[in-house]
């Protein structure tokens, strides 16, 4: 089988987009040649990779394989360049990162102190829903992913960065608003706003919330941190929500943190990558720096 790594990149390139056109901009070349260099690796190989339906690209199984190839390659190729311009004294490259919706409100500051430090370091960051995130670890398309509840069902390299508090927050009008120190049995008649189920948060909360024998009225479930802010904000019920969710003091001064004893629910930001995964230099510099950076978020 004679393929070149020119053309593993561009069948990458087509596994990503699931478009001739724009693998062939990626690659930096026209779409006839795109389309020439896809029909040679099919017949390298010698069965059928991608169909084309409705003018998107489907990969094969077989397809699916070369792809996962095509990707381990180069990453151990972008891996051995950075490892050279470390030799040569240079930080360059690019970093992939992967995180859950809530970790945007401080992932993004925390890169660009990384960024100031390494202005030749390209950066990619994905803002997905926790199942979005899962399935591009299954893949192994990222260096490294940043989520609130890691899966179980995977073999992983999990570190614990900084604490994750999840509150309780109610409109300012609430009648609980002023309250201190109050049981949440005295809740059981109030209507809840949660996040989407299978959602880092609403995971936490399910589990705690079990535990506490408490079943709550849930009257809407969410997919976004701020709609359930602003139906909090205007009284549609009260919420869980992480801490950094509530951004900065102008904005959480919109709601009422709830002094329940039962609250805040103590979890965790973790850090992730599959187990035995050789992590970039450039992921080994930014894992290290994201640790340190957590210290001003504590």
């Amino acid at each position: 089988m004679n393929i070149t790594f020119r053309q593993l990149r561009l069948f990458l390139a087509l596994a990503e987009t699931g478009s001739v056109s724009t693998a062939a901009r990626m690659v930096h070349v026209t779409q006839p040649t795109a389309s020439m260099g896809l029909k040679e690796i099919t017949d390298a190989v010698g069965v059928p990779l991608y169909e084309v339906v409705a003018r998107k690209v489907h990969l094969t199984a077989m397809g699916q394989e070369l792809a996962k190839t095509a990707r381990a390659i180069s990453t151990e190729w972008e891996s051995f360049e950075q490892e050279v311009h470390g030799v040569k004294g240079l930080t360059q490259g690019k970093l992939k990162v992967a995180v859950v919706s809530t970790a945007k409100y401080f992932v993004p500051r925390i890169l660009g102190t990384f960024c100031a430090k390494y202005p030749q370091i390209d950066i990619s960051l994905e803002v997905l829903n926790r199942d979005g995130v899962v399935k591009r670890l299954e893949e192994n398309l990222d260096d490294l992913y940043i989520m609130s509840q890691p899966p179980l069902h995977l073999d992983l390299e999990d570190e614990v960065f900084m604490p994750n508090p999840l509150l309780l927050v109610a409109s300012k009008n609430h009648a609980f608003s002023k309250k201190k120190n109050f049981d949440i049995s005295l809740l059981r008649n109030e209507k809840f706003i949660f996040r989407e189920k299978g959602s880092g948060t609403r995971m936490t909360t399910d589990a705690h919330l079990k535990r506490l024998k408490f079943k709550p009225d849930v009257r809407l479930e969410l997919g976004s941190n701020e709609a359930i802010k602003q139906a909090v904000i205007g009284g549609l019920g009260i919420a869980v929500l992480s801490r950094y969710s509530l951004g900065d003091k102008s904005d959480q001064e919109e709601v009422a943190i709830l002094k329940c004893k039962e609250f805040p629910i103590q979890s965790s930001w973790h850090i992730v990558s599959p187990k035995g995964k050789k992590l970039s230099p450039i992921a080994t510099i930014f894992k290290k720096h994201l640790s340190q950076q957590a210290r001003d978020w504590i």
